[in-house]
């Protein structure tokens, strides 16, 4: 099986931990190793640095390889520009059909900058996904993560009936996808245990998944055989600039989940302790659910907080956070950050406001 993992991110969200210069998908944020170092780690030794491929904006290839010295060269795949998900994961198909022997091997889609507790789960599940593949069970396998709370910052996983059993591991008929539902909806579908964290991950094949795009999404199908053509060859880097920038921008579940028809698809959980820390609340909650509990990092002092986050980069200044709950403090070299946590939304807008400003050299 290949696996590409994205890390094309700018990471505002966790802004100013995550810069455009280096975004959080490629910084320490726990522990000495990156989110992507870890997500490399997670399925290295399974399957092989020939077979595992990044997807990376053009201008974080040189980062990704300097990260990741054990990928051959060629598997880093830049993206010239932003034009979200669908023609990224078009155009990481191009590169996988380059490198397969027959559109029906196996193929993960992962993301890097996630968090994984259990990672042997983890690697049981995506072995269990692959055999369901090659038995022809499903086209395509939905991965979610056992939910641990009802977390209506997510997308969930709609169950259908059990179809069978991969070992001991049952597999699900798949019945829905729903983004951050409302609160009494999340706490609902928790309480039934009728869904399951969407972690974003799915194995399928490339040969589906390309004649998905050849049917939904007929224009981007042409544009990304033109790229696809000159792959390994001396105008691919120019056909990707002139190419990849006039694509339409839309998310790949816009594009393709969406009208993925029901019997092709099959969904698979488990109890991997995954967790996507997209903001830095999210952050603290994979740390530490706990609502009594903080999460500090650096020379930080609290007295009487609660809830909170409070990350110091400075070695030699003191951050004291008294009397609060629920705020995240982050002070870096160059920025300091005081946001309570249910206005974390709005940071990624303020970062987006300093583009084109005397201020975008911070963002």
């Amino acid at each position: 099986m290949k696996l590409v993992i994205f890390a094309g991110g700018s990471g505002r969200r966790l802004w100013p931990i995550s810069r455009q210069k280096s975004p959080k998908q490629f910084e320490p944020i726990l522990g000495s190793k990156s989110t992507l170092q870890l997500a490399v780690d997670r399925v290295l030794d399974a399957y092989g640095g020939e077979n595992i491929f990044i997807s990376t904006n053009l201008k974080y290839v040189d980062l990704v390889r300097d990260q990741l010295p054990e990928l051959p060269a060629q598997n880093i795949i830049g993206e010239p520009a932003r034009r979200d998900l669908a023609p990224a994961v078009g155009l990481a198909m191009m590169h996988l059909a380059h490198a397969s022997e027959a559109e029906d091997e196996p193929i993960a889609i992962l993301w890097g900058d996630n968090y994984m507790a259990q990672v042997e789960t983890f690697r049981e599940v995506l072995a269990a996904a692959e055999q369901l593949l090659i038995d022809k069970k499903a086209n395509i396998l939905f991965v979610g993560e056992t939910p641990r709370f009802a977390n209506e910052n997510l997308g969930w996983i709609g169950l259908g009936e059990v179809l069978g059993k991969v070992g001991e591991r049952p597999f699900y008929a798949f019945n829905s996808l729903t983004y951050r539902p409302e609160k009494a909806r999340c706490d609902q579908i928790f309480a039934e245990k009728s869904h399951v964290w969407n972690t974003g991950y799915f194995v399928t094949t490339v040969g589906y998944i390309q004649n998905q795009y050849q049917m939904l999404q007929p224009s981007m199908w042409a544009q990304l055989q033109e790229i696809g053509a000159k792959i390994g060859q001396e105008a691919y880097l120019e056909t990707l600039n002139d190419v990849y920038p006039q694509m339409t921008s839309i998310s790949f579940d816009d594009a393709i989940l969406e009208f993925i028809p029901s019997d092709d698809a099959a969904v698979l959980h488990g109890e991997m302790g995954w967790s996507d820390p997209g903001t830095l609340y999210a952050l603290k909650e994979a740390i530490n659910p706990d609502l009594t509990a903080n999460v500090t990092k650096g020379l930080v002092i609290t007295e009487n907080v609660s809830d909170s986050l409070v990350y110091n980069y400075e070695a030699d200044r003191l951050v004291a956070v008294v009397g609060v709950e629920g705020l995240i403090v982050v002070n870096t070299e160059d920025a300091l950050l005081v946001v309570h946590k249910d206005q974390i939304p709005l940071v990624k807008q303020m970062v987006n406001d300093l583009e084109g400003t005397d201020l975008e050299k911070y963002s």
